[in-house]
């Protein structure tokens, strides 16, 4: 059986991150390759800092969720040479997916997330993302690092179209697919292997709010106000005062599934709504240090056809109407797609 070495971000401990490496992984299975993860990080940020029960709580579900993930034993640092084992003991080093490549990410980002370290013929890139939708300025350091490595990668796939852009101007590769995020591989019956009800919830009607950026007292308020006319509790997951902070991955797979609604600006809160075929309204985020970010969403929101998802000012009942059956068919496509290239850049 053949080895991969999956180079993704960690020690965010974000829903997404943790899902999309546990999909990475489970795919590769699927195709008769036996996986670990490498663990990735900067050395400032390998223990997020706990200030209290929920953040310890939330800590330990996402501990309690890495049990599913196989690590390798050795971490790679940034600052740090990649220790020699990780070249010689794989036959692929897979990047991605999520923002591995996001260069803004100054405590993290650096060559060894595009595969510095391995053999050109080694390296994959499955649907890596840059997080955002520009190029860092011409003949920069960053810049020439960027164009260096892009061009060795053997394979390569992103998740976004900005991330194609980017690559196109860094090297000119004509090559560049554009594949939906992993976790959308995994069926719903694959994920509910994983999936657990979160222990203080007792509602059967539920909102579930998932924001990384700001909300405002105006988007706040029509929330209540909806929630009010459909008879249902808010389910806050993002809010470090909430009581449902304190839930891991898994949980966050039954909330997703089970909501009324979700309201939301994070990519994997789109894509698991999609996945789930949940109602979601997916809002840009006001902070403007985040904005950038947006280019995922946009691209979700394009191959799926579903534009009516982006929040237009108001919230009203109508956004609670959908038909995902088109969604399913389009799936079905992108899955097509991401396993077709899978196999070719495996072969």
């Amino acid at each position: 059986m053949k080895k991969a070495g999956i180079v993704t971000l960690f020690g965010e401990y974000n829903f997404g991150n943790r899902l999309q490496n546990y999909a990475v992984q489970e795919i590769l299975k699927k195709l008769n390759i036996y996986t670990e993860t490498i663990k990735y990080i900067g050395l400032e940020d390998d223990v997020p800092i706990i200030n209290n029960d929920i953040d310890k709580k939330r800590l330990e579900l996402f501990k309690e969720f890495n049990k599913n993930i196989n690590f390798a034993n050795q971490i790679m640092y940034k600052e740090y040479e990649a220790p020699k084992n990780f070249v010689k003991d794989y036959d692929y080093i897979i990047l991605g997916s999520d923002q591995i490549w996001n260069f803004t990410f100054d405590k993290i980002f650096s060559d060894k997330a595009l595969g510095s370290f391995a053999p050109s013929e080694k390296i994959i890139s499955f649907s890596a993302s840059f997080g955002v939708d520009y190029v860092p300025q011409e003949n920069s350091n960053l810049y020439k690092m960027l164009k260096e490595n892009i061009q060795r990668i053997n394979s390569i796939s992103v998740r976004e179209e900005a991330g194609k852009r980017i690559i196109e101007k860094l090297t000119n590769r004509k090559d560049v697919e554009v594949l939906i995020d992993p976790t959308m591989l995994l069926t719903i019956e694959e994920w509910n292997k994983v999936l657990k009800k979160p222990e203080k919830l007792k509602s059967k009607k539920f909102i579930l709010k998932s924001f990384l950026g700001r909300v405002s007292n105006e988007i706040w308020e029509q929330l209540k106000k909806i929630a009010k006319e459909n008879d249902c509790d808010i389910i806050d997951i993002s809010d470090k005062n909430s009581p449902y902070y304190d839930v891991g991955p898994s949980e966050f797979l039954y909330l997703e599934k089970n909501a009324f609604l979700v309201v939301t600006d994070s990519f994997h809160s789109c894509a698991f709504s999609i996945l789930y075929s949940t109602p979601f309204l997916v809002f840009k985020r006001e902070d403007n240090e985040l904005e950038s970010m947006y280019s995922r969403i946009e691209t979700l929101l394009n191959k799926f056809e579903m534009p009516e998802r982006l929040f237009n000012g108001k919230i009203n009942n109508e956004i609670l109407k959908t038909n995902y059956e088109k969604t399913q068919e389009i799936l079905k496509r992108e899955r097509i797609k991401a396993n077709k290239f899978l196999n070719k850049a495996l072969n």
